[in-house]
């Protein structure tokens, strides 16, 4: 039987923004290939130096080693299978790194968990922060990880014109990641003090409209039947269902309306261990005729409402319409802004702010709002908001559509 074939592999299409590139084991088998980081990156002409120099520096040879190590290890894999598989020689593979100190095999098993369970986005940002911190040090170990090494990050980052909430989210992830072993605490180099590291957080950019640009948005006039006057639709559907964002809208069944009531779990949310309540939206006129003009009417409750995604799409696919239906929407109401007069970068998160300030702004409850966004640290309200109903809900955000033009 034919054996896999490993050889040593510089990834010279995919070089990050210092130009170095990701050297890797590429297995192939009966035509079919797959790539394993080594962890290492080098610029092409320095790895050539290190696979076929004769004379190689003192970090160079090191460098050399490593790579022949990682090869070695995937040569012995292989010819240890009695039958290969990609799957089997990718467990053995990645089982017989040091689980204990490499963060690149701490994320990697995290990424892959994400994927099993659905969750592209959350994957593709762990993957991002695992590039960067990669590009920064290769090798990396938790051993390495302490207030120094975060604060180096940081600098490095801000230097290459990154911005806080970029860096503080791929630091959010390498601390899910950091919590997620079984490390020392005494150690541990997140958080406030003494020889601690305080991930940055960005100011908070105010995203909210006032009700009389909402209104300018609501009265738009956009021809009928258009790309356009579906994305003012969906944007004033978004606002009024308590700051929706696409991607729970996509997923919206006409099993979750109940009269005039629409209830539902965060896609976000939804494989969370805590019990999270659903969210409640009071469906006002307005967003019932939205309903009516862009939904697809079905006898079958799970039937999607909106005609954007369908039943058996791939993960992949479903993760890549309401992108595209994001861009789409964010397009059209960005020009229908400018054109009544509104100087801000409209876009769908808008809708959320303006839900919760309008709100507030009336004076409605914040233990409330704070329910009706599904914010996911929901426990000093879980309780309270129990005793709200419907009706309640209806009279206090009757204030949404202050200023609508009422049918007739």
């Amino acid at each position: 039987m034919k054996k896999a074939d490993a050889i040593i592999y510089l990834d010279t299409l995919r070089p990050n923004k210092n130009g170095k590139c990701s050297a890797k084991i590429k297995i192939t088998y009966n035509r079919k290939r797959k790539y394993f980081s080594t962890g290492l990156y080098f610029e092409p002409n320095e790895f050539e130096q290190i696979m076929f120099g004769k004379r190689k520096t003192d970090k160079q040879k090191e460098s050399f080693l490593k790579l022949t190590y990682y090869l070695d290890k995937a040569s012995k894999i292989i010819e240890g299978m009695t039958i290969f598989t990609f799957q089997l020689f990718e467990e053995q593979y990645l089982e017989n790194r040091n689980i204990k100190d490499s963060v690149s095999y701490a994320f990697e098993k995290r990424i892959q968990s994400l994927k099993t369970e659905k969750r592209l986005s959350t994957a593709i940002s762990y993957e991002y922060a695992l590039k960067s911190l990669e590009a920064f040090k290769p090798d990396l170990t938790f051993a390495d990880i302490n207030k120094d090494f975060l604060e180096r990050y940081e600098s490095s980052m801000l230097s290459q014109g990154k911005s806080k909430s970029t860096i503080g989210i791929y630091l959010r992830s390498l601390r899910a990641i950091y919590n997620m072993q079984n490390l020392d605490k005494s150690t541990y180099p997140f958080g406030e003090g003494k020889n601690k590291y305080s991930i940055p957080t960005s100011r908070n950019i105010k995203k909210a409209l006032t009700t009389d640009e909402i209104v300018k948005i609501y009265n738009y006039s956009a021809e009928v039947g258009s790309i356009k006057e579906m994305a003012k639709d969906y944007w004033i559907f978004f606002y009024l269902c308590n700051g929706m964002n696409v991607k729970d809208f996509c997923f919206l069944t006409w099993k979750n309306i109940d009269n005039k009531i629409l209830t539902y779990k965060r896609e976000k949310t939804k494989r969370s261990k805590k019990d999270e309540k659903p969210i409640t939206v009071a469906l006002k006129m307005q967003a019932l005729e939205v309903i009516k003009k862009w939904g697809q009417p079905s006898i079958d409750n799970e039937a999607y409402i909106f005609p954007h995604l369908k039943k058996g799409m791939s993960t992949q696919k479903e993760m890549a319409t309401y992108k595209q239906l994001t861009k789409t929407i964010n397009k059209y109401i960005k020009q229908i802004a400018s054109e009544v007069g509104i100087d801000k970068n409209v876009t769908t998160y808008y809708a959320r702010h303006s839900f919760a300030t309008v709100l507030k702004r009336s004076g409605a409850n914040i233990q409330m709002i704070s329910d009706l966004l599904g914010h996911s640290d929901i426990r000093v309200t879980q309780n309270y908001l129990d005793s709200f109903e419907n009706e309640q809900i209806q009279a206090q955000t009757d204030v949404l559509t202050t200023g609508f033009k009422q049918a007739n």
